[in-house]
């Protein structure tokens, strides 16, 4: 799921089909109003950065990809990885930290798992 969801970040982004260019359908838009502000996700970024965290810790980078990619529950996730649902919920909050920091750029020095 995360190859395709990649795969089609790319495929829009091509200048062809207008790059990174704002989409508005007609029937959404009010001309009256400004564009709202749109809050986009840096697929290559994000994707860059959970293979950085599989690296340094396999099983947080497990969780995001069922949590965040796969769209699981903390249950579903605990019935597929088969820990505890204390394990998941620690674990996706240290790997959402961390990737937020990866993402931010605030604090490149941090690893997975341990205390700064």
């Amino acid at each position: 799921m995360r190859r395709i969801l990649v795969d089609h970040a790319r495929r829009d982004s091509r200048v062809k089909r207008g790059g990174h260019a704002l989409h508005l359908s007609l029937d959404d838009a009010d001309p009256s109003s400004p564009p709202a502000a749109v809050d986009a996700i840096d697929v290559y970024a994000l994707d860059r950065a959970l293979s950085r965290l599989e690296g340094l810790d396999p099983q947080q980078g497990r969780v995001v990809e069922l949590r965040f990619v796969g769209g699981l529950t903390i249950e579903e996730t605990v019935v597929v990885m088969g820990l505890s649902s204390a394990t998941i919920n620690r674990e996706w909050a240290v790997a959402r930290a961390w990737l937020y920091r990866e993402l931010t750029g605030e604090a490149t020095s941090a690893t997975p798992g341990k205390v700064d």
